[in-house]
């Protein structure tokens, strides 16, 4: 048999890998046997192999790698980040709030002013502001290599206060363009902004934007406002000392304004001298002369332009928005028909020279009306969320819930006669006792001692417990029976929300201003609320009907099912009533307040007469006489940018007007009403739209005191 030679293969095909190029396979010579034959050992290939990839190669494809990504993420930020916007004028920031039903009832504007001229600045100013922001603002090209490195040794070092390691530049492109959310895509955004800027204005123009914009706290924005408004002066003649203050006040602003925290102001001036003195602004010398300046906030004769609800919402509008220089619309939760029936009820009522709060909340916390006072326009305070006073026995929720949860049932009886022995000897209103009576009755007729004998009896912890249960945050005093009594302050806003989560067995609840996102099926299956069992839940509704119905709350009584109780504190200081009715989406919880700002004691008043009369005002016309809502022509939709509509001027007073022995009054709502005697009989002659009607004059034959 012929031996053949071996023969060379034909060469493989190559295959390609983009975007590296094709890929070789190695070239090594072999050779295929034919027939019998034993081909000779071939220690070496005869092409030679080839050689492996040096670090040059990975190099260039890794650059190469990196500039194709560069490419892609400048496109991207080119196409989402607001470039065009960056040479726009800069709108302040402003939120206006809405009812729920789309009407504008307050709109928060910034503090502005006109903006400044680099030109007309003194020095010292634009130094202040350089030696602590950017020293090197006149040399880099919005993004400062070396201070992002300064910043980073800084942080890690922990010495002194953290630093962020952004330019001028970048700090106006982040503050007027982007959201202060933490991430690199917003970092990266902010230095494309920082270069499109140096780009397109001269460094005094970009000065000059981030001067007139910054946020110095107190709701001012610009060195120009914030001059006028910190020292009552013009920025074209501001003195070292007030420019260093001002330098010092852009990191923090809302936690370094000297009104607020002027020992921090005064930390961060100190280290703002010495960054100047670094910087070679100031020598060692100059910079021991500078001092304090003195602050000069004139009052401005304006009246406030909020209401009680806006302020409260106000806040939570801005953590919810990030807000920064836009202008944003939001609708609240706040119900305009609701809050005008609350200011009636509360202008109607004979306060005298008390001051009144209620609330109104849904069972879920959505907050319906709200009103802090009784005149916002003379005092700002809100004292359903700012005023912490004694709850009284409202308190008594708790301590029958606990009874209840223990195992207790409202027909079981319990002591309510005097307590002579011990170091607390609390006394029923009117010293009146009853001897063995039920945990019904005597919650209805609100029993102090039978509150101290169960509080005793079931400790203190049980009690708290329900509380805490139930969203009380405020302290709550521990070993003392004078705590059943409601001895410890919280606010009306908290104790209201309480009762909301009886109300809606549901708990804790925490009252909300804007409309929540509905849970997702995760959230709500690790979000598990507490919930009541049902037979101690029917018990404890039967408890605070009884209290309305047959106790110290007949005044708030209703047509329709209502829960509430009475509460007043020691010295008849507090005054109050919280309770709901009505039912499912309808149903309301509100709680009513009446004190002295003082803390003086009221005269004649607990909280079974005026708060209750005042609640019972508004359920009646909330919830009970509820008018359906009318067919036919759609009402006119509100116009969100329209003029603000008040919902906390005060009411205007009836005008009493007396004619001999007759008294004729005039309001607005129920027409004229004339009250005379005919044969010695007293009746009110009522002329209205409806008509005239003539009836005879009842006295109310008052219930019981309450403690």
């Amino acid at each position: 048999m012929m031996n053949e030679p071996y023969h060379l293969p034909t060469q493989r095909h190559r295959r390609w890998f983009w975007p590296f190029g094709p890929k070789k396979l190695a070239e090594t010579a072999f050779y295929e046997p034919y027939g019998d034959a034993i081909p000779p050992r071939i220690d070496e290939p005869i092409a030679p192999l080839r050689k492996p990839r040096g670090k040059w190669w990975w190099f260039s494809r890794a650059v190469a790698a990196a500039l194709f990504l560069f490419i892609l993420l400048v496109a991207y930020l080119a196409i989402t980040a607001p470039l065009s916007k960056s040479l726009q004028p800069i709108a302040p920031p402003q939120i206006t709030l809405l009812t729920s039903d789309g009407q504008p009832f307050a709109r928060n504007g910034a503090v502005v002013d006109d903006p400044v001229e680099v030109a007309q600045l003194p020095s010292h100013v634009m130094e202040a502001f350089m030696a602590i922001e950017d020293r090197r603002f006149h040399s880099h090209w919005g993004v400062d290599p070396r201070g992002l490195a300064r910043a980073l040794m800084s942080n890690m070092s922990g010495s002194g206060m953290m630093q962020g390691g952004s330019t001028i530049t970048q700090q106006l492109a982040k503050t007027t363009f982007l959201t202060p959310e933490r991430s690199l895509t917003r970092k990266a955004r902010e230095m494309m902004i920082a270069f499109w800027l140096e780009a397109w204005l001269t460094k005094d123009q970009i000065f000059e934007r981030y001067l007139s914009n910054v946020y110095f706290g107190d709701n001012v924005y610009g060195l120009r406002a914030a001059s006028l408004h910190y020292y009552y002066r013009q920025p074209e003649n501001l003195d070292l000392e007030q420019a260093i203050m001002l330098a010092g006040l852009v990191q923090a602003p809302s936690r370094l304004a000297p009104t607020r925290n002027p020992q921090l102001a005064a930390k961060r001036a100190k280290l703002v001298t010495s960054a100047m003195v670094s910087a070679g602004y100031l020598t060692g010398e100059e910079a021991d002369r500078i001092g304090t300046p003195r602050l000069d906030v004139r009052a401005k004769n304006a009246l406030p332009t909020g209401t009680y609800f806006a302020d409260w919402a106000m806040p939570q509008a801005r953590a919810l928005t990030d807000l920064s220089y836009e202008q944003l619309t939001l609708t609240t939760t706040l119900d305009a028909r609701l809050q005008e029936i609350a200011r009636r009820a509360v202008a109607r009522a004979p306060l005298g020279q008390a001051q009144v709060a209620l609330v109104a909340m849904r069972p879920d916390g959505e907050i319906v009306a709200m009103i802090g006072g009784r005149d916002y326009a003379k005092s700002a305070f809100n004292r359903v969320t700012q005023a912490k006073r004694q709850p009284g026995s409202t308190f008594k929720l708790f301590v029958w819930l606990a009874a209840l949860r223990s195992g207790m049932e409202p027909e079981d009886l319990v002591d309510d006669s005097a307590i002579t022995k011990g170091g607390y000897l609390p006394k029923n209103a009117g010293e009146n006792y009853r001897g063995e009576i039920s945990l019904k009755e005597a919650f209805a007729r609100s029993s102090n001692v039978a509150a101290v004998r169960l509080f005793g009896q079931l400790g203190d912890k049980a009690v708290i417990r329900e509380a805490r249960n139930l969203g009380i945050k405020s302290r709550l005093a521990e070993d003392d029976p004078s705590l059943a009594l409601g001895t410890s302050t919280m606010d009306l806003m908290e104790l209201t929300a309480a009762y909301a989560g009886v109300a809606g067995n549901r708990w804790p609840v925490e009252p909300y201003a804007f409309k929540k996102e509905e849970q997702t099926w995760v959230e709500w299956l690790f979000d598990w609320p507490g919930r009541y069992r049902a037979d101690t839940h029917a018990n404890m509704e039967k408890l605070l009907r009884a209290a309305v119905n047959e106790g110290t709350g007949r005044r708030a009584m209703l047509s329709i099912p209502n829960y509430g109780k009475t509460g007043t504190s020691q010295n008849n200081r507090d005054a109050l009533f919280v309770g709901y009715a009505g039912d499912g989406d309808d149903r309301l919880v509100v709680g009513v307040w009446i004190g002295n700002d003082d803390n003086s004691p009221l005269k004649g008043v607990s909280g079974g007469s005026l708060p209750a009369r005042i609640w019972k005002d508004f359920m009646q016309q909330a919830v009970q006489d509820k008018k359906p809502a009318r067919s036919g022509k759609p009402q006119r939709k509100p116009d969100p940018e329209g003029p603000v509509v008040p919902l906390d001027l005060p009411e205007i007073p009836d005008i009493p007007v007396n004619v001999g022995d007759t008294e004729v009054r005039i309001n607005g709502d129920s027409g004229v009403r004339v009250g005379t005697e005919i044969g010695g009989v007293p009746v009110d002659l009522r002329i209205d739209g409806g008509g005239v009607a003539i009836e005879r004059r009842r006295e109310e034959n008052p219930p019981g005191p309450d403690r």
